[in-house]
Protein backbone atom coordinates (compact mmCIF):
# COMPACT_ATOMS: atom_id res chain seq x y z
CA UNK A 1 0.00 0.00 0.00
CA UNK A 2 2.92 2.59 1.03
CA UNK A 3 5.01 1.49 -2.38
CA UNK A 4 7.56 1.00 -0.48
CA UNK A 5 10.60 -1.59 -2.41
CA UNK A 6 9.76 -5.12 -0.83
CA UNK A 7 13.27 -6.34 -1.52
CA UNK A 8 14.22 -5.58 1.77
CA UNK A 9 11.55 -7.67 3.81
CA UNK A 10 12.20 -10.35 1.63
CA UNK A 11 16.09 -10.07 2.27
CA UNK A 12 15.29 -10.15 5.87
CA UNK A 13 12.94 -12.93 5.63
CA UNK A 14 14.78 -14.86 3.67
CA UNK A 15 17.97 -14.77 6.85
CA UNK A 16 15.69 -15.66 9.26
CA UNK A 17 14.71 -18.65 6.98
CA UNK A 18 18.28 -19.44 6.76
CA UNK A 19 18.79 -18.60 10.89
CA UNK A 20 15.88 -21.04 11.31
CA UNK A 21 17.82 -23.94 9.45
CA UNK A 22 14.93 -23.73 6.38
CA UNK A 23 17.37 -23.57 3.63
CA UNK A 24 14.65 -24.35 0.89
CA UNK A 25 12.64 -21.69 2.31
CA UNK A 26 15.00 -19.43 2.31
CA UNK A 27 16.44 -19.89 -1.49
CA UNK A 28 12.36 -18.96 -2.09
CA UNK A 29 12.72 -15.80 -0.41
CA UNK A 30 15.66 -14.73 -1.75
CA UNK A 31 14.62 -15.18 -5.05
CA UNK A 32 12.43 -12.55 -4.83
CA UNK A 33 15.20 -9.38 -3.78
CA UNK A 34 18.84 -11.21 -4.90
CA UNK A 35 19.50 -10.18 -8.90
CA UNK A 36 22.03 -11.93 -10.95
CA UNK A 37 24.97 -9.26 -11.99
CA UNK A 38 24.61 -7.79 -15.09
CA UNK A 39 28.47 -8.90 -15.83
CA UNK A 40 29.66 -11.74 -14.06
CA UNK A 41 33.52 -10.34 -14.72
CA UNK A 42 32.79 -7.11 -12.83
CA UNK A 43 35.81 -7.06 -10.25
CA UNK A 44 33.79 -7.02 -7.09
CA UNK A 45 32.14 -10.40 -4.83
CA UNK A 46 28.26 -9.69 -5.40
CA UNK A 47 25.92 -7.32 -4.13
CA UNK A 48 25.88 -6.45 -0.30
CA UNK A 49 22.92 -8.61 -0.05
CA UNK A 50 24.09 -11.58 -1.43
CA UNK A 51 27.67 -10.85 0.43
CA UNK A 52 25.51 -11.31 3.59
CA UNK A 53 23.98 -14.61 2.68
CA UNK A 54 27.47 -16.12 2.08
CA UNK A 55 29.23 -14.73 5.38
CA UNK A 56 26.26 -16.16 7.48
CA UNK A 57 26.50 -19.95 5.65
CA UNK A 58 30.46 -19.63 6.51
CA UNK A 59 30.01 -18.49 9.84
CA UNK A 60 27.52 -20.91 10.49
CA UNK A 61 28.87 -24.20 9.02
CA UNK A 62 27.75 -27.19 10.98
CA UNK A 63 29.16 -30.32 11.23
CA UNK A 64 26.64 -31.81 9.04
CA UNK A 65 28.41 -34.55 7.09
CA UNK A 66 26.04 -35.72 4.47
CA UNK A 67 28.11 -39.22 4.11
CA UNK A 68 29.06 -40.25 7.98
CA UNK A 69 26.43 -38.50 9.65
CA UNK A 70 22.67 -38.58 7.79
CA UNK A 71 20.83 -39.07 11.15
CA UNK A 72 21.81 -35.09 12.46
CA UNK A 73 20.51 -33.82 9.16
CA UNK A 74 16.97 -31.93 9.48
CA UNK A 75 14.80 -33.30 6.86
CA UNK A 76 14.92 -29.74 5.34
CA UNK A 77 18.75 -29.68 4.90
CA UNK A 78 18.57 -32.76 3.21
CA UNK A 79 15.94 -31.55 1.12
CA UNK A 80 17.77 -28.86 0.38
CA UNK A 81 20.60 -30.86 -0.46
CA UNK A 82 19.54 -33.15 -3.13
CA UNK A 83 17.94 -30.25 -4.69
CA UNK A 84 22.21 -28.71 -4.31
CA UNK A 85 23.27 -32.09 -5.63
CA UNK A 86 21.32 -31.78 -8.77
CA UNK A 87 22.31 -28.40 -9.66
CA UNK A 88 24.66 -28.59 -12.70
CA UNK A 89 27.49 -27.20 -11.03
CA UNK A 90 31.19 -27.64 -13.13
CA UNK A 91 32.93 -29.24 -10.41
CA UNK A 92 32.70 -30.29 -7.03
CA UNK A 93 35.54 -29.61 -4.26
CA UNK A 94 36.89 -32.81 -2.85
CA UNK A 95 36.49 -32.71 0.81
CA UNK A 96 34.31 -30.50 3.24
CA UNK A 97 32.75 -28.29 0.35
CA UNK A 98 31.37 -31.16 -1.27
CA UNK A 99 29.96 -32.99 1.91
CA UNK A 100 28.29 -30.13 3.69
CA UNK A 101 25.08 -28.74 2.62
CA UNK A 102 25.88 -25.51 3.84
CA UNK A 103 28.44 -24.92 1.54
CA UNK A 104 26.46 -26.11 -1.40
CA UNK A 105 23.70 -24.03 -0.46
CA UNK A 106 27.07 -21.11 -0.73
CA UNK A 107 27.70 -22.45 -4.34
CA UNK A 108 24.04 -22.29 -4.82
CA UNK A 109 23.82 -18.62 -3.94
CA UNK A 110 26.98 -17.56 -5.51
CA UNK A 111 26.48 -19.22 -8.96
CA UNK A 112 22.90 -17.58 -9.05
CA UNK A 113 23.51 -14.35 -7.87
CA UNK A 114 26.93 -13.41 -8.05
CA UNK A 115 30.52 -12.74 -9.81
CA UNK A 116 32.82 -15.34 -11.03
CA UNK A 117 35.54 -13.32 -8.62
CA UNK A 118 33.26 -14.25 -5.54
CA UNK A 119 32.78 -17.97 -6.59
CA UNK A 120 36.56 -18.41 -7.21
CA UNK A 121 36.82 -16.03 -3.75
CA UNK A 122 35.02 -18.47 -2.22
CA UNK A 123 37.23 -21.52 -3.54
CA UNK A 124 40.24 -20.12 -2.26
CA UNK A 125 39.06 -19.49 1.18
CA UNK A 126 38.01 -23.13 1.26
CA UNK A 127 41.46 -24.41 -0.42
CA UNK A 128 40.39 -25.25 -3.46
CA UNK A 129 42.47 -24.03 -6.01
CA UNK A 130 41.48 -26.37 -8.65
CA UNK A 131 38.03 -26.02 -8.80
CA UNK A 132 38.71 -22.12 -8.83
CA UNK A 133 40.92 -22.38 -11.88
CA UNK A 134 38.71 -24.72 -13.53
CA UNK A 135 35.97 -22.41 -13.03
CA UNK A 136 38.11 -19.54 -14.62
CA UNK A 137 39.00 -21.22 -17.47
CA UNK A 138 35.42 -22.50 -18.19
CA UNK A 139 33.98 -19.38 -18.10
CA UNK A 140 36.92 -17.47 -20.14
CA UNK A 141 36.92 -15.08 -17.49
CA UNK A 142 39.12 -12.17 -18.13
CA UNK A 143 43.08 -11.93 -16.65
CA UNK A 144 41.84 -9.24 -13.78
CA UNK A 145 39.83 -11.92 -12.18
CA UNK A 146 42.88 -13.88 -11.91
CA UNK A 147 45.48 -11.51 -10.67
CA UNK A 148 42.63 -10.38 -8.62
CA UNK A 149 41.19 -13.83 -7.51
CA UNK A 150 43.52 -16.90 -7.74
CA UNK A 151 47.64 -14.84 -8.13
CA UNK A 152 47.35 -11.96 -5.27
CA UNK A 153 45.67 -14.48 -2.99
CA UNK A 154 48.45 -16.64 -3.99
CA UNK A 155 51.78 -15.07 -3.40
CA UNK A 156 50.53 -13.33 -0.31
CA UNK A 157 49.64 -16.81 1.45
CA UNK A 158 53.30 -18.18 -0.05
CA UNK A 159 51.52 -20.91 -2.43
CA UNK A 160 53.13 -20.10 -5.16
CA UNK A 161 54.90 -23.02 -6.16
CA UNK A 162 51.19 -25.10 -5.42
CA UNK A 163 49.50 -22.26 -8.32
CA UNK A 164 52.51 -23.75 -10.24
CA UNK A 165 52.19 -27.55 -10.03
CA UNK A 166 48.32 -27.02 -10.56
CA UNK A 167 48.73 -25.08 -13.85
CA UNK A 168 50.98 -27.43 -15.05
CA UNK A 169 48.57 -30.83 -14.27
CA UNK A 170 45.72 -29.07 -15.90
CA UNK A 171 47.50 -28.22 -18.94
CA UNK A 172 51.04 -29.16 -19.31
CA UNK A 173 51.78 -27.12 -21.81
CA UNK A 174 50.75 -24.01 -20.08
CA UNK A 175 49.22 -22.55 -23.25
CA UNK A 176 45.74 -22.14 -22.29
CA UNK A 177 47.02 -20.53 -18.97
CA UNK A 178 49.10 -17.82 -21.64
CA UNK A 179 47.09 -14.99 -21.13
CA UNK A 180 46.95 -14.75 -17.45
CA UNK A 181 50.73 -15.61 -16.89
CA UNK A 182 51.72 -13.20 -18.76
CA UNK A 183 49.19 -10.49 -17.00
CA UNK A 184 50.78 -11.87 -14.00
CA UNK A 185 54.37 -10.55 -14.71
CA UNK A 186 53.08 -7.45 -16.00
CA UNK A 187 51.51 -7.25 -12.49
CA UNK A 188 54.81 -7.73 -10.80
CA UNK A 189 57.06 -5.44 -12.86
CA UNK A 190 54.53 -2.85 -12.18
CA UNK A 191 54.61 -3.73 -8.28
CA UNK A 192 58.51 -3.67 -9.51
CA UNK A 193 58.61 -7.90 -7.37
CA UNK A 194 60.71 -8.74 -9.86
CA UNK A 195 62.04 -11.73 -7.91
CA UNK A 196 58.33 -13.29 -8.01
CA UNK A 197 58.51 -11.58 -11.70
CA UNK A 198 62.12 -14.08 -12.23
CA UNK A 199 60.51 -17.12 -10.29
CA UNK A 200 57.07 -16.81 -12.78
CA UNK A 201 59.55 -16.69 -16.03
CA UNK A 202 61.66 -19.58 -15.63
CA UNK A 203 58.11 -21.98 -14.20
CA UNK A 204 56.79 -20.19 -17.68
CA UNK A 205 60.01 -21.41 -19.48
CA UNK A 206 59.75 -18.08 -20.90
CA UNK A 207 63.76 -17.67 -20.94
CA UNK A 208 64.18 -14.64 -23.22
CA UNK A 209 62.16 -12.88 -20.65
CA UNK A 210 63.76 -14.54 -18.04
CA UNK A 211 67.43 -12.96 -19.39
CA UNK A 212 66.01 -9.51 -19.66
CA UNK A 213 64.93 -9.65 -16.37
CA UNK A 214 68.63 -11.13 -14.99
CA UNK A 215 69.63 -7.82 -16.99
CA UNK A 216 67.93 -5.90 -14.53
CA UNK A 217 69.01 -7.85 -11.62
CA UNK A 218 72.63 -7.06 -12.54
CA UNK A 219 72.69 -2.77 -13.53
CA UNK A 220 69.54 -1.87 -10.65
CA UNK A 221 70.83 -0.02 -8.12
CA UNK A 222 75.04 -0.56 -8.88
CA UNK A 223 76.69 2.67 -8.71
CA UNK A 224 80.23 1.36 -9.29
CA UNK A 225 81.86 -1.51 -11.41
CA UNK A 226 83.35 -3.49 -8.02
CA UNK A 227 79.67 -3.72 -6.98
CA UNK A 228 78.79 -4.76 -10.66
CA UNK A 229 81.95 -7.00 -9.95
CA UNK A 230 79.99 -9.04 -7.45
CA UNK A 231 76.74 -9.67 -9.44
CA UNK A 232 78.28 -11.61 -12.58
CA UNK A 233 76.63 -14.49 -11.89
CA UNK A 234 73.66 -12.82 -13.19
CA UNK A 235 75.55 -12.50 -16.69
CA UNK A 236 76.14 -16.21 -16.32
CA UNK A 237 72.29 -16.98 -16.10
CA UNK A 238 71.51 -14.44 -18.78
CA UNK A 239 73.95 -16.60 -20.93
CA UNK A 240 72.19 -19.64 -19.76
CA UNK A 241 68.44 -18.39 -20.58
CA UNK A 242 69.92 -17.43 -24.01
CA UNK A 243 71.18 -20.73 -24.89
CA UNK A 244 68.59 -22.81 -24.07
CA UNK A 245 66.55 -20.98 -25.45
CA UNK A 246 68.15 -20.97 -28.81
CA UNK A 247 68.63 -25.08 -27.69
CA UNK A 248 64.74 -25.21 -28.10
CA UNK A 249 64.43 -22.96 -31.51
CA UNK A 250 66.42 -25.55 -33.14
CA UNK A 251 64.85 -28.37 -31.75
CA UNK A 252 61.28 -27.16 -32.60
CA UNK A 253 62.41 -26.07 -36.30
CA UNK A 254 62.22 -29.34 -37.59
CA UNK A 255 58.73 -30.01 -36.06
CA UNK A 256 56.02 -27.68 -37.32
CA UNK A 257 55.30 -24.32 -35.67
CA UNK A 258 52.63 -23.92 -33.26
CA UNK A 259 49.74 -21.70 -34.15
CA UNK A 260 50.17 -19.32 -30.76
CA UNK A 261 52.60 -19.32 -27.81
CA UNK A 262 53.13 -16.81 -25.03
CA UNK A 263 57.03 -17.12 -24.73
CA UNK A 264 58.78 -14.15 -26.25
CA UNK A 265 60.27 -15.05 -29.37
CA UNK A 266 63.44 -14.08 -30.35
CA UNK A 267 65.67 -14.74 -33.49
CA UNK A 268 68.52 -17.24 -33.58
CA UNK A 269 70.88 -14.11 -34.56
CA UNK A 270 69.18 -11.43 -32.12
CA UNK A 271 69.94 -14.32 -29.21
CA UNK A 272 73.55 -15.10 -30.73
CA UNK A 273 74.01 -10.97 -30.51
CA UNK A 274 73.07 -10.55 -27.15
CA UNK A 275 74.94 -13.45 -25.87
CA UNK A 276 78.23 -12.02 -27.52
CA UNK A 277 77.14 -8.77 -25.77
CA UNK A 278 77.19 -10.32 -22.77
CA UNK A 279 80.28 -11.95 -23.45
CA UNK A 280 81.65 -8.27 -23.59
CA UNK A 281 80.25 -6.80 -20.73
CA UNK A 282 81.90 -9.43 -18.72
CA UNK A 283 84.95 -8.73 -20.06
CA UNK A 284 84.18 -4.68 -19.11
CA UNK A 285 83.02 -5.74 -16.22
CA UNK A 286 86.49 -7.39 -14.80
CA UNK A 287 88.81 -4.96 -15.98
CA UNK A 288 86.76 -1.69 -14.59
CA UNK A 289 86.24 -3.85 -11.48
CA UNK A 290 90.21 -4.28 -11.62
CA UNK A 291 90.90 -0.55 -12.34
CA UNK A 292 88.28 0.31 -9.18
CA UNK A 293 90.45 -2.34 -6.79
CA UNK A 294 93.62 -0.79 -7.68
CA UNK A 295 92.74 2.51 -7.34
CA UNK A 296 93.61 3.52 -11.09
CA UNK A 297 89.75 4.33 -11.89
CA UNK A 298 89.09 8.20 -12.19
CA UNK A 299 85.88 9.05 -13.23
CA UNK A 300 82.96 9.79 -10.84
CA UNK A 301 80.16 9.93 -12.99
CA UNK A 302 76.52 9.46 -11.28
CA UNK A 303 75.36 7.03 -13.88
CA UNK A 304 76.80 3.75 -14.74
CA UNK A 305 77.14 3.09 -18.23
CA UNK A 306 76.60 -0.72 -19.33
CA UNK A 307 76.41 -2.35 -22.80
CA UNK A 308 72.54 -3.04 -21.80
CA UNK A 309 71.83 0.25 -22.42
CA UNK A 310 71.60 2.91 -25.71
CA UNK A 311 73.91 3.39 -28.09
CA UNK A 312 75.24 6.58 -26.32
CA UNK A 313 75.46 4.50 -22.83
CA UNK A 314 77.45 2.30 -24.78
CA UNK A 315 79.66 4.67 -25.83
CA UNK A 316 80.33 6.14 -22.27
CA UNK A 317 81.31 2.56 -21.48
CA UNK A 318 83.84 2.77 -24.00
CA UNK A 319 85.04 6.19 -23.18
CA UNK A 320 85.08 4.93 -19.37
CA UNK A 321 87.05 1.61 -20.18
CA UNK A 322 90.11 3.90 -22.61
CA UNK A 323 90.22 6.59 -19.69
CA UNK A 324 90.28 3.41 -16.40
CA UNK A 325 93.09 1.75 -17.52
CA UNK A 326 96.43 2.42 -15.87
CA UNK A 327 97.33 4.05 -19.41
CA UNK A 328 95.32 4.68 -22.62
CA UNK A 329 96.83 1.23 -24.71
CA UNK A 330 95.51 -0.72 -21.66
CA UNK A 331 91.72 -0.51 -22.25
CA UNK A 332 91.89 0.51 -25.85
CA UNK A 333 91.72 -3.12 -27.35
CA UNK A 334 88.04 -3.81 -25.16
CA UNK A 335 87.01 -0.54 -26.30
CA UNK A 336 87.56 -1.00 -30.27
CA UNK A 337 85.44 -4.24 -29.66
CA UNK A 338 82.88 -2.63 -28.32
CA UNK A 339 82.88 -0.10 -31.30
CA UNK A 340 83.55 -2.27 -33.51
CA UNK A 341 80.23 -5.00 -32.42
CA UNK A 342 77.73 -2.14 -32.20
CA UNK A 343 78.82 0.12 -35.23
CA UNK A 344 79.12 3.47 -32.68
CA UNK A 345 80.32 6.47 -33.75
CA UNK A 346 84.23 5.69 -33.32
CA UNK A 347 85.35 9.60 -33.77
CA UNK A 348 82.95 10.97 -31.33
CA UNK A 349 84.16 8.41 -28.63
CA UNK A 350 87.72 9.31 -29.29
CA UNK A 351 86.93 13.18 -29.29
CA UNK A 352 85.27 12.67 -26.00
CA UNK A 353 88.29 10.98 -24.40
CA UNK A 354 90.61 13.70 -25.63
CA UNK A 355 88.37 15.98 -24.15
CA UNK A 356 88.62 14.29 -20.71
CA UNK A 357 92.64 14.06 -21.20
CA UNK A 358 92.42 17.48 -21.47
CA UNK A 359 90.63 18.11 -18.29
CA UNK A 360 92.75 15.74 -16.65
CA UNK A 361 96.22 17.76 -17.77
CA UNK A 362 97.19 14.46 -19.22
CA UNK A 363 98.34 15.54 -23.07
CA UNK A 364 101.03 13.02 -23.68
CA UNK A 365 98.00 10.78 -23.58
CA UNK A 366 96.35 12.05 -26.40
CA UNK A 367 99.28 11.57 -28.39
CA UNK A 368 98.96 7.80 -27.03
CA UNK A 369 95.64 7.47 -28.19
CA UNK A 370 96.12 9.17 -31.31
CA UNK A 371 98.73 6.31 -31.56
CA UNK A 372 96.21 3.85 -30.85
CA UNK A 373 93.13 5.25 -33.40
CA UNK A 374 96.34 4.82 -36.64
CA UNK A 375 97.41 1.29 -35.35
CA UNK A 376 93.87 0.45 -34.93
CA UNK A 377 93.43 -0.16 -39.25
CA UNK A 378 90.29 0.83 -39.29
CA UNK A 379 91.05 4.93 -38.62
CA UNK A 380 90.07 7.07 -41.89
CA UNK A 381 92.51 9.73 -43.09
CA UNK A 382 91.48 12.67 -41.28
CA UNK A 383 90.41 10.86 -37.81
CA UNK A 384 93.94 11.94 -35.50
CA UNK A 385 93.63 15.29 -36.67
CA UNK A 386 89.79 15.64 -35.90
CA UNK A 387 90.14 14.50 -32.89
CA UNK A 388 92.93 17.15 -31.81
CA UNK A 389 90.83 20.00 -33.76
CA UNK A 390 87.82 18.99 -31.59
CA UNK A 391 90.32 19.01 -28.20
CA UNK A 392 91.73 22.95 -29.23
CA UNK A 393 87.91 24.14 -28.01
CA UNK A 394 89.47 23.84 -24.57
CA UNK A 395 92.89 25.24 -25.89
CA UNK A 396 93.29 28.24 -23.44
CA UNK A 397 93.53 25.83 -20.57
CA UNK A 398 96.56 23.74 -22.71
CA UNK A 399 100.15 24.74 -22.25
CA UNK A 400 101.65 26.28 -25.60
CA UNK A 401 104.49 23.59 -25.34
CA UNK A 402 101.86 20.70 -25.56
CA UNK A 403 99.21 22.42 -27.93
CA UNK A 404 102.51 22.80 -30.65
CA UNK A 405 102.84 19.33 -29.74
CA UNK A 406 99.38 18.26 -30.57
CA UNK A 407 99.02 20.25 -33.63
CA UNK A 408 102.71 19.34 -35.08
CA UNK A 409 100.98 15.54 -34.80
CA UNK A 410 98.53 16.12 -37.12
CA UNK A 411 98.71 14.97 -40.69
CA UNK A 412 96.95 17.62 -43.04
CA UNK A 413 98.59 20.94 -43.37
CA UNK A 414 94.79 22.43 -44.11
CA UNK A 415 93.93 20.89 -40.31
CA UNK A 416 97.16 22.50 -39.07
CA UNK A 417 96.56 25.83 -40.33
CA UNK A 418 92.66 25.78 -39.40
CA UNK A 419 94.09 24.49 -35.15
CA UNK A 420 96.48 27.72 -35.00
CA UNK A 421 94.03 30.26 -36.44
CA UNK A 422 91.33 28.21 -33.45
CA UNK A 423 94.19 28.81 -31.18
CA UNK A 424 95.26 32.57 -32.09
CA UNK A 425 98.78 31.08 -33.08
CA UNK A 426 98.83 33.45 -36.30
CA UNK A 427 101.96 33.44 -36.68
CA UNK A 428 102.57 29.63 -36.87
CA UNK A 429 99.41 29.65 -39.33
CA UNK A 430 101.44 32.29 -41.98
CA UNK A 431 104.37 29.85 -41.61
CA UNK A 432 102.46 27.05 -42.75
CA UNK A 433 100.42 28.73 -45.36
CA UNK A 434 103.50 29.78 -47.31
CA UNK A 435 104.83 26.44 -47.74
CA UNK A 436 101.37 25.64 -49.69
CA UNK A 437 101.29 25.86 -53.55
CA UNK A 438 100.87 29.08 -54.67
CA UNK A 439 96.60 30.13 -55.27
CA UNK A 440 95.62 28.03 -52.18
CA UNK A 441 98.75 30.42 -50.06
CA UNK A 442 97.47 33.22 -51.40
CA UNK A 443 93.81 32.49 -49.84
CA UNK A 444 95.26 31.28 -46.62
CA UNK A 445 97.64 34.03 -45.70
CA UNK A 446 94.59 36.54 -46.76
CA UNK A 447 92.44 34.62 -44.53
CA UNK A 448 95.25 35.03 -41.97
CA UNK A 449 95.81 38.61 -42.27
CA UNK A 450 92.19 39.49 -41.52
CA UNK A 451 91.80 37.50 -38.58
CA UNK A 452 95.18 39.55 -37.63
CA UNK A 453 93.76 42.59 -38.58
CA UNK A 454 91.10 41.86 -36.53
CA UNK A 455 92.34 41.04 -33.02
CA UNK A 456 94.87 43.64 -33.61
CA UNK A 457 97.80 41.68 -34.13
CA UNK A 458 100.13 44.39 -36.53
CA UNK A 459 103.61 42.30 -36.44
CA UNK A 460 101.89 39.75 -38.57
CA UNK A 461 99.02 41.68 -40.76
CA UNK A 462 102.33 43.57 -41.55
CA UNK A 463 104.18 40.07 -42.53
CA UNK A 464 101.38 38.94 -44.11
CA UNK A 465 100.42 42.30 -46.58
CA UNK A 466 104.64 42.24 -47.45
CA UNK A 467 104.20 38.57 -48.29
CA UNK A 468 100.77 38.86 -50.76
Amino acid sequence: KSGLDPGGAWHAWGMACLKAGNLSSAREKFNRCLKPPMDLNQLNHGSRLVQDVIQYLESTVKPVLIADDDYFATLRELEATVRTRSLSLEMMCEGKIQHNSYYQECLFYLHSYSTNLAIIGFYMRHDCMREALLHLLNKESPSEVFIEGIFIPCYESGKLHMLENLLETIDPGLESWGVYLIAACKYLQRKNYYHILYELQQFMKDHVRAAMTCIRFFTHGAKSYTELGGKQTWLLKIKDHLKVYLQEVSRSSGRKKMAFTFRKKMSATDVSRHINTVDLQMEVTKFLHQCESSGTSQMTDSSLPTLFGNNNMKMDVACKVILEGKNIEEGFGIAFRVLQDFQLEATEVYSKVAKQLVKQQKYSEIRQLLKCVNESGVAAKNDGDNIILNCLNEFKNIPAEDLDNLIQDMDSDENKIRAYMMCNKLRSAYLVSVRQEKARAVQLVQHVRQLAESSGDDVVKAICAQWL
